[in-house]
């Protein structure tokens, strides 16, 4: 028995982190002698609705089916789409059928969170955002979570084992265990040896909430470090915030009447977007959490749309393979491949992987550069 919950990466890879029905279905079609050539395509929603998602997960997605015998074809990390496929695999339907259940893991859950994370990222645009998130879900998917708030342009990220997998150093500076360690009425001992611990190049950050009143503790800390503090962050929990607006607004106020207006304010503590939009011209950063870690997933089904060469689909499906497009005023369309498209229409399904080896590389900092250029092209959460 393993020490912790946690699905190993040798079970994803060997398909057998599946629904046991698709277990029953590769036996029944051995027994028939029948492995028929399909096209399947990953989809959210079969027609466009005006609602964009940013897809993420793409990374994973490609570890797990390569090596296998297909074709696959899909969007780019950091694209946003509405309707129409995401993904297509091409193949023999019992070299990937047991791969469905993980596939759809990786891309469901991943782009959930990179679409909440994105919302947050154009609420405050002219802001440092950073996921703070992880605490939220299981210590074995806090790199998706990381690596997703990353693909959509946030600024950093708190887990430092995610920081191990990714490459990026993770961020943050003292909790409130820190102040309570050290008492009531002793911040400024709390200030100061953290300030003598930590390397040079971590950010003087003061957590200013822990006992009294924000402005006040701001203050202390200010006495404390000097010119050394570059920030204060306010964590407040919101049953005892009032108008978290007007408090940022009274430290901002006393700070810079004091001459430290070079000192910032960093805001954290069950935000949103509307918070951040509500807040984002006081200070100069946000840490969000819960909004991303914990946002839905992404509803994808992967659907057989082809078998043999002729179109076929479940009810409610649309049959046939199809290509999908963005044209330049930001539309999303989706169409049959082999049709012409529109007449501006950039096609988004691109090589991934042929014939079992993967064909595209993957880097987290053009995938966030790609969303922050479609969400200004599609309007997406444009207020």
């Amino acid at each position: 028995m393993s020490d912790f919950d946690i699905v190993g990466p040798e079970a994803i890879r060997e398909g057998v982190a599946t629904d046991a029905y698709f277990q029953r279905t590769e036996a029944a079609l051995r027994h028939a002698g029948k492995n028929p050539r399909v096209v399947a395509e990953v989809t959210a929603d079969q027609f466009p609705d005006g609602e964009f998602e940013l897809l993420a997960g793409v990374k994973d997605a490609a570890a797990l089916l390569e090596g296998y015998d297909v074709d696959v074809d899909a969007m780019h990390e950091g694209r946003l789409f509405d309707g129409g496929p995401v993904m297509r695999i091409e193949g023999n339907y019992l070299e990937f059928a047991r791969l469905e259940t993980s596939l759809l893991g990786f891309l469901s859950h991943a782009s959930g969170c990179a679409t909440a994370a994105l919302e947050t990222r154009v609420a405050a645009p002219d802001s440092t955002v950073f996921s703070f998130g992880a605490r939220h879900v299981h210590p074995s998917i806090a790199a998706m979570v990381e690596r997703s708030a990353l693909v959509a342009g946030l600024d950093g990220f708190s887990h430092v084992a995610a920081g191990e997998i990714l490459g990026k150093e993770a961020s943050g500076t003292m909790p409130h265990a820190l102040m309570i360690a050290f008492g009531r009425g002793n911040q400024a001992e709390a200030f100061r040896a953290f300030d003598e611990a930590v390397p040079e190049d971590v950010p003087r950050v003061a957590l200013c909430d822990t006992y009294g009143d924000e402005t006040e503790e701001v203050l202390r800390a200010v006495d404390t470090l000097g010119d050394r503090l570059e920030s204060v962050r306010l964590d407040t929990t919101s049953s005892r915030r009032g108008d978290f607006r007007h408090i940022v607004r009274e430290v901002r106020w006393e700070l810079d009447e004091r001459g430290h207006d070079d000192v910032g304010i960093f805001v954290s503590g069950g935000l949103g977007p509307a918070e951040l939009r509500h807040l984002r011209d006081e200070v100069e950063g946000f840490g969000v959490g819960g909004y991303i870690s914990n946002a839905n997933p992404v509803d994808f089904a992967l659907d057989i749309v082809e078998v043999d060469g002729e179109p076929a689909a479940k009810r409610g499906k649309l049959s046939g393979t199809k290509e999908v497009y963005r044209t330049a005023d930001g539309g999303h369309h989706v169409g049959l491949r082999g049709r012409p498209g529109p007449t501006d229409g950039e096609s988004l399904l691109e090589p991934l992987i042929r014939d079992g080896e993967l064909v595209r590389d993957f880097d987290i900092d053009g995938a966030a550069l790609r969303a922050r250029e479609d969400a200004e092209r599609v309007g997406f959460g444009d207020e």
